[in-house]
């Protein structure tokens, strides 16, 4: 166990100062790899070393695990009180005292948390019965609309407003989107729904509006905490100001330079406004650097010297690093990608594991020919950012059923099951659910429905499954046996394609779900921080190389990094005007160098292919043009012939080879449109159109339609 003493041996001046100012309102600047998460578990360390009850801390996250992780290693500094903490999501905690308080504003305790599927399923639903989708009706998509609502939610704005501000060509249906707008929310009271933009404004209207719980609230959590405090939106800024309204005891911790999330609603003033929020706030930079070499932190302290409006930071570092971060300019993409390539296969010749190298880019779809030529040398890669485990069509069948027995009056799930029965279809189901929705025992009007002959046993074997669901006592894991004895056959009818790829999620699901006790508890962090669907054997695997976007990669750090695509028109993106969109574009740059500790590449194509599918010249990124020319080395390519590269800088190593092996080109008329061709990464596929001079589209059997152009294809005839 720590004493009070030796927290000052373990901390810089800047963090023993945020630590132990426990008083009154404090920002700390953390910049990147500057031991934010230290300071914030040593703080909880130090209130509790100091005689505050652990109940009266509040640790607010963005998410469950770095809560987790920060009261656990607290634990190990003092002692397990640190457990008694209160840590978590904001949507987590909202979930929480809704479920306690939620009644001073109607609010049943047992309500369902749904997710962005869920809420697109609803809108679909609704859409029909409104008679606003058809198809002759070109109405904004199911997703688009969401968006839309989430937006005005999450930015503090009327629906209207936002949607002539930024769906200006989608105006023509305002009044029916906010039609639909008013008739989702009737939808989700009736049927015990919460969306996640629902449960943080419950909790802003629960302190706002119920003076008796705003005092219980405030005067339990003494001392608050906020993580990532860049990523926070209105509402969630709002929340921490009425939960610290008798005391304004709140430490927030953020990084303004790291702020690249207003697409999710995060609202970069929030950190920039706080001082004004919490007058009197002492305001603490913690800038060493813990991660990085100097060289590295030299040119990203250069990226966001320009930054119109920021609290002026230095990053610097006791790690000295003699190698300055690389700049190359490709040829094109092609060559681009195989530089990337090269460079990854020296390192790793070097001794670096390929889990320890990361490529990074803007959009997923920035990959492509990165992941063309990895596959052409056989190298193994994970690509980050798929979809939650929970967010998968057949989880969320075995899910309705989970959260009917909680709900029984969420209509969208008994929907869900409903049309999971074989020769049930959609009006069938509608009414069905209708009946059960009236019925003071749902499960008891299911039984006996009146059912058609061709779906007659599908009915009783569902109401059979609820029977023995409701025996008392069974335990989460108990009813997933019992929910997967039943789905089994109905899974693979639904998914003939490909159940047997799907299996692999249910069996996971078993293993999550034996750690819970309490089915509301299981269910509500399914919602909340639902795990990744793709548990991949490659995760911890030293021979798999990581590509990511740079949203997804916030975080994370790697011994190198290649960020590749800084090319003018795409990054920033070509809609990035001057202004919050143009500066947020400069911040995800930086997030993406300061994710190097070791090496760092920047590296852009000199020519692109527009959407028309013309090439054109581009030049670097307008973020790179500022950096001073001493803050990176200049990797030259060789002439085009040669398809290589060099580096300007005396004592560099040259390649000895060109990356691009030269091979005999395949000509267009080799190929005919039907004929089937196979590629080493995308497997088998069926020519569907020849575009002059030298590209086709191409139906892959497992990746879909991809364009592809001859010179790198390496595409093979298959014999008929």
């Amino acid at each position: 166990m720590k004493t009070r003493t030796s927290y000052r041996n373990d901390l810089n001046d800047a963090q023993y100062q945020a630590v132990t100012n426990t008083e009154g309102p404090v920002l700390v600047i953390a910049g990147a790899g500057s031991g934010k998460t230290r300071t914030l578990v040593y703080r909880v360390a130090h209130l509790i070393d100091s005689g505050v009850e652990p109940e009266s801390i509040l640790l607010l996250t963005f998410t469950r695990k770095s809560s987790q992780e920060m009261l656990w290693r607290a634990g190990r500094l003092i002692n397990d009180s640190c457990s008694r903490v209160t840590g978590g999501t904001f949507h987590s905690v909202a979930n929480m005292l809704l479920r306690r308080h939620g009644r001073h504003l109607g609010f049943d305790s047992g309500f369902t948390i749904i997710d962005r599927a869920d809420a697109e399923g609803i809108i679909n639903l609704l859409k029909s019965s409104l008679e606003l989708s058809g198809p002759k009706k070109q109405f904004p998509s199911k997703r688009a609309i969401i968006n839309m609502i989430s937006g005005s939610v999450n930015k503090g704005l009327p629906l209207e407003d936002l949607i002539f501000n930024e769906y200006s060509h989608l105006s023509e249906f305002a009044d029916a989107i906010l039609l639909l707008k008013k008739h989702y929310q009737t939808f989700k009271l009736d049927h015990g729904l919460m969306d996640y933009d629902d449960l943080l404004i419950n909790w802003k209207r629960l302190m706002a509006e119920v003076t008796q719980v705003r005092e219980e609230i405030s005067n339990r959590y003494g001392y608050i905490m906020v993580d990532e405090y860049q990523d926070t939106n209105l509402i969630q800024a709002d929340i921490v100001r009425l939960a610290a309204y008798r005391h304004d005891n709140v430490m927030v911790v953020g990084d303004d330079s790291q702020s690249i999330y207003s697409f999710r609603g995060a609202d970069f003033y929030n950190i920039m406004r706080f001082p004004e929020v919490f007058p009197g706030a002492s305001i603490i930079k913690l800038e060493e650097n813990y991660r990085s070499t100097q060289p590295i932190l030299t040119l990203t302290n250069e990226i966001i010297r320009n930054a119109a409006e920021k609290y002026t930071k230095t990053l610097f570092t006791s790690i000295e690093g003699k190698r300055r971060p690389y700049l190359y300019g490709a040829r094109d993409e092609r060559a681009e990608a195989a530089f990337v390539v090269g460079k990854i296969m020296e390192l790793r010749d070097e001794g670096m594991a390929l889990n320890e190298i990361a490529v990074l880019f803007r959009s997923g779809f920035h990959s492509f020919k990165l992941e063309l030529e990895l596959g052409s040398q056989s190298i193994q890669f994970e690509k980050r950012g798929g979809l939650k485990l929970t967010e998968a069509a057949h989880m969320k069948d075995v899910l309705a059923v989970l959260r009917v027995l909680v709900n029984p009056l969420d209509n969208l799930s008994w929907n869900r099951l409903l049309l999971s029965i074989d020769k049930v279809g959609p009006k069938t189901a509608q009414n069905i659910t209708a009946a059960i929705a009236v019925a003071q025992d749902p499960f008891a009007a299911l039984a006996d429905y009146p059912a058609g002959k061709t779906w007659k046993k599908g009915i009783d074997q569902l109401a059979k499954l609820f029977r023995r669901l409701l025996a008392k006592g069974r335990k989460p894991s108990e009813l997933c046996d019992l929910i997967l004895e039943w789905y089994q056959p109905v899974f693979e009818r639904l998914y003939a394609d490909d159940y047997p790829k799907r299996q692999k999620d249910l069996d996971q699901l078993k293993t999550i779900i034996s750690g819970y006790e309490d089915l509301q508890q299981f269910l509500d962090d399914a919602s909340l921080d639902p795990p990744e669907a793709d548990q991949s054997a490659y995760r911890d695997d030293a021979d798999t190389l990581i590509l990511s976007t740079i949203h997804s990669a916030k975080g994370l750090e790697w011994d190198a990094v290649f960020v590749i695509g800084l090319a003018d028109g795409r990054f920033p993106h070509a809609s990035a005007f001057p202004g919050e969109q143009w500066e947020e574009e400069r911040r995800l740059l930086y997030v993406a160098a300061t994710r190097a500790r070791q090496h760092l590449y920047f590296c852009y194509p000199r020519e692109m292919m527009a959407p028309d599918r013309s090439f054109r010249r581009v030049g670097m990124s307008p973020f790179l043009a500022e950096l001073s020319p001493g803050a990176y080395e200049i990797i030259e390519s060789q002439p085009e012939s040669a398809g290589g590269f060099r580096f300007d800088s005396p004592g560099i190593k040259r390649a000895p080879t060109p990356l691009i092996k030269t091979r005999k080109k395949a000509a267009l008329e080799d190929f005919t449109k039907g004929c089937r061709v196979s590629h080493s990464f995308f497997g088998s596929g069926t020519v569907q159109k020849i575009i002059a001079p030298r590209s086709l589209d191409v139906l892959f059997d497992r990746h879909g339609l991809k364009t592809l152009h001859l010179d790198y294809a390496k595409l093979s005839i298959l014999g008929s």
